[in-house]
């Protein structure tokens, strides 16, 4: 039996990525997860009715597309950092844009950030050469340390988490514009970075060979 090169891809990603979160906390060298989400925005059409007592706020059924936003998010795990940038769009000159944003404004200091995201097709090297001079694609480029998550596995970037509990305690509700959203989240942002808030992550390479053994493909000897 021929051992199959989809799982052994998957697999060399997962483990890959698994070795880069069992490293000890370095300014150097941070490490840093990032993710996206959409969030669309609504206008209601009718007033809602306010908290009272024994009641809920409530809101008419009914309401008015207001078209829609994209949040990017970059999250440092270890130090218990995060950062949300909310934009009109996702392009691939969006995502060049945050990568010049983490190198310059977050970590200007780093030697090396040890980026871990997923495959998403904007989200590759070729995209800072379509927004940047070539120098400074290059530039931006090599302070990168890039570690794609598997396909289909987005559950091993840990931004996934943060992204859940920012739709659970700032986007579970109707938000009308984009100044509004940007507001909101950057209120969500301050307080948990106050809070210092970190991500307790306990998967290891050893647990997904033991969990995960049939995504291994056989070897034969």
């Amino acid at each position: 039996m021929i051992p199959s090169l989809a799982n052994a891809e998957f697999v060399a990603c997962m483990e890959d990525v698994l070795d880069v979160y069992k490293q000890p906390y370095d300014p150097l060298y941070p490490q840093v997860c990032f993710d996206e989400c959409s969030k669309q925005l609504v206008i209601e059409t009718r007033l809602s009715l306010p908290v009272e007592p024994g009641q809920p706020a409530r809101y008419d059924y009914e309401y008015e597309r207001n078209g829609v936003c994209n949040l990017f998010l970059f999250s440092e795990p270890l130090r218990g950092w995060r950062h949300v940038a909310v934009t009109d769009r996702r392009t691939a000159i969006d995502y060049a844009q945050q990568m010049k944003y983490l190198v310059d404004e977050c970590f200007p200091h780093a030697i090396k950030i040890r980026l871990v995201h997923d495959q998403l097709n904007t989200h590759v090297p070729a995209s800072l050469y379509k927004t940047f001079e070539p120098s400074e694609a290059k530039r931006i480029l090599d302070k990168l340390e890039i570690h794609y998550t598997p396909k289909h596995a987005s559950w091993l970037n840990m931004a996934e988490i943060e992204l859940s509990v920012l739709a659970r305690q700032c986007l579970d509700r109707r938000i009308r514009d984009k100044q509004t959203l940007q507001g909101e989240v950057k209120a969500w942002e301050r307080r948990r970075n106050r809070l210092g808030h970190k991500i307790d992550w306990r998967f290891t390479t050893d647990d997904a060979r033991i969990k995960l053994k049939r995504l291994y493909p056989s070897v034969l000897s």
